[in-house]
C-alpha cells in the first residue's frame, strides 16, 4: 500500500509518501522556527496560519519527490492529536478533502503512537514487545509497546516536558529558540562534571523538571547570567546532563521492570547527541538493545504518520468524515477513542 501522510500538530507543516510501512518514498518538512523565535515559543495562532499557507505547496512537493502521482496513492493518514486544535484543524481538514475527491481510505493518527512506529522507516528494527521513551516539547512518557495500538503507559511527567525544560532555559539565558538544540551545541564545549543539578523522583518512573528548572533559576538570580561563552558552556552541560540522567536511568528500570531488552528512544528530543551517547553507553552495559530514529525522524514529521497509517488501513480501520481533532489523547486509549 502507497499512503500519504499529512502532518500539523504543532509548528511544522509535513507530508510524506511510505510504501507498505517500511519504505520512505519521499518526507517533506517545512519548519517555523524563524516565526516563532522571536517569541521563545511557539505561538497558536502564528502556527495554524502558517499551516494553511504551506500545506498545499508541502504536499505537492512529497508527490514529486516520490515520483507519484495523487492518483498512484492507495491511501490517506493524517494526524489527529493530540496538538494545537488550530494546527491539527488545518491537516486533518486537507486529508479529509483528498479522500472525499480521490474516494480514497483515510485513518486519523495519535502523534505519539506514529513517533513510536517512525523506529520502523529504521535498517535495524525491534520486535515486539518493547519499552519506549517519548520524548519532545509537549511529551516525556515511557511506554510498554506489545505491538502496533497496544500500549500501556509506564511513566510520565507531572509537570513540564523534558523538551519544555530545555526551552525554558534557553529563554532564561536568552540564548535563542529552540532551546534543546542551543543547549545542546553549547554543551559539547563545557565541563557536565562541574556544576550539579538536582534529579527529581528518583524512586518512580514518573518525571518532574520542575524542580531543575526552579534551580537554574536560582543559579542565575544568585551568580547571574554568564558572562563568557566558557561559563555558559558549562552551565548548558550541567543542566542537560540532569535532564538526560533521568530519562535514561528510569527507561531502563522501565525495561527491567518489563523484563524487555529492547528500548526506543524518540521524539524531538531524541535528537540530542548527549541523550542518544548516554543510552548508547548504559544499553551496552546492561546488555539491551537500543533502538533510535535518525534526527531528521525524531522531530515531527509525516512519514511517522504514514507508517502508522498503513498498519490502521490495511487492518480495515478507516475514518468517518465527521472526525474531530483533539488536543488531548492518551495514547493507551487510541483504540477505545476511535
Amino acid at each position: 500500500m502507497i499512503v500519504l501522510g499529512i502532518e500539523s500538530s504543532c509548528d511544522e507543516t509535513a507530508a510524506a509518501v511510505v510504501r507498505d510501512g517500511r519504505v520512505l518514498l519521499s518526507n517533506v518538512i517545512a519548519s517555523q522556527i524563524k516565526e516563532h523565535s522571536k517569541y521563545g515559543g511557539v505561538v497558536p495562532e502564528i502556527a495554524s496560519r502558517r499551516h494553511m499557507e504551506a500545506i498545499i505547496p508541502v504536499i505537492l512537493q512529497a508527490l514529486d519527490d516520490s515520483g507519484m502521482e495523487l492518483s498512484d496513492i492507495e491511501g490517506i493518514a493524517v494526524t489527529r492529536g493530540p496538538g494545537l486544535v488550530g494546527s491539527l484543524l488545518v491537516g486533518l481538514s486537507v486529508a479529509k478533502a483528498l479522500a472525499f475527491s480521490r474516494k480514497l481510505p483515510w485513518v486519523g493518527v495519535n502523534h505519539l503512537e506514529a513517533h513510536i512506529a517512525s523506529v520502523f522507516l529504521s535498517q535495524n528494527v525491534p520486535r515486539f514487545p518493547f519499552v519506549a521513551l517519548v520524548v519532545s516539547g509537549g511529551h516525556t512518557n515511557i511506554y510498554f509497546v506489545e505491538n502496533f495500538g497496544v500500549f500501556a503507559i509506564l511513566g510520565q511527567t507531572r509537570d513540564d516536558a523534558a523538551g519544555e525544560a530545555f526551552d525554558k532555559a534557553a529563554k532564561l539565558l536568552d540564548i535563542g529558540y529552540p532551546g534543546g538544540m542551543i543547549i545542546d551545541r553549547l554543551a559539547r564545549e563545557g565541563d557536565r562534571t562541574l556544576l550539579s543539578f538536582p534529579r527529581a523522583m528518583r524512586d518512580s518512573l514518573d518525571f518532574s523538571f520542575s524542580g531543575v528548572k526552579t534551580s537554574l533559576v536560582v543559579h542565575v538570580k544568585k551568580h547571574g547570567k554568564p558572562s563568557t561563552r566558557e561559563e555558559l558552556a558549562h552551565l548548558a552541560a550541567g543542566y542537560q546532563e540532569a535532564i538526560v540522567d533521568v530519562l535514561v536511568e528510569k527507561t531502563l528500570k522501565a525495561a527491567e521492570l518489563k523484563s524487555v531488552s529492547q528500548i526506543v528512544v524518540c521524539g524531538g528530543v531524541a535528537s540530542n547527541s548527549r541523550l542518544r551517547e548516554h543510552f548508547a553507553d548504559r544499553t551496552a552495559e546492561c546488555g539491551m538493545d537500543l533502538f533510535v530514529p535518525p534526527p531528521i525522524l525524531c522531530t515531527d514529521n509525516a512519514a511517522m504518520v504514514a507508517v502508522v497509517g498503513n498498519n490502521l488501513l490495511g487492518r480495515g480501520i478507516t475514518d468517518e468524515f465527521s472526525l474531530n481533532a483533539v488536543s488531548r489523547w492518551p495514547l493507551d486509549a487510541t483504540l477505545s477513542c476511535r
